[in-house]
């Protein structure tokens, strides 16, 4: 058995437990609809609005206001989505929290193969969170029986960062 066999162990290895796509409008209407057509076309999955949380006068938002769109992707969805998105941003070590989870954002929605211009529509971008845990992570937020996560099975960026070099085939700089 070599080294690599002896270390490696199925409940240490990281997973994406689920990836967040999210596109701030900033107010309702015509935008905010076409905002969630093109998040259902490049997730692949039907989103949810988004309302904002507190009253903000400079910029005409009341509480309640529908301001965005979001969709939460899991398991293969999720891995799908993330090999072609991770594909269209650099991404840096700095992404990345002390928990191993990061985000990136795409600039333009047409960069997706899917998309193409559409002068009527205009260029929206979005914002992607990505959530990484080991298996037994759902022990802290459990209600009954909850046990913190020894830290020596908790993800670090280290950790992460090579999950995602090595699982989506991207270079992560510093």
């Amino acid at each position: 058995m070599s080294e690599a066999e002896a270390d490696f162990h199925e409940m240490r290895e990281p997973r994406v437990e689920k990836v967040v796509v999210h596109m701030g409008v900033g107010q309702g209407g015509r935008e905010l609809g076409n905002a969630e057509g093109i998040l259902a076309e490049v997730a692949g999955q039907q989103p949810v609005r988004t309302q904002a949380k507190a009253t903000v006068g400079e910029f005409n938002i009341r509480e309640g206001d529908p301001i965005g769109t979001k969709v939460t992707l899991r398991e293969e969805s999720a891995h799908e989505f993330l090999e072609t998105a991770l594909e269209l941003s650099d991404l840096r070590r700095s992404q990345f929290d002390d928990t191993g989870n990061f985000s990136f954002g795409v600039e333009e929605h047409t960069d997706f193969p899917s998309q193409e211009y559409d002068p009527n529509v205009g260029i929206y971008g979005l914002d992607v969170t990505v959530n990484l845990v080991r298996p037994g992570y759902r022990v802290a937020k459990r209600d009954k029986a909850s046990r913190q996560i020894p830290s020596s099975h908790r993800l670090d960026v280290a950790d992460a960062v090579a999950f995602v070099e090595e699982t989506f085939d991207v270079e992560v700089t510093a």
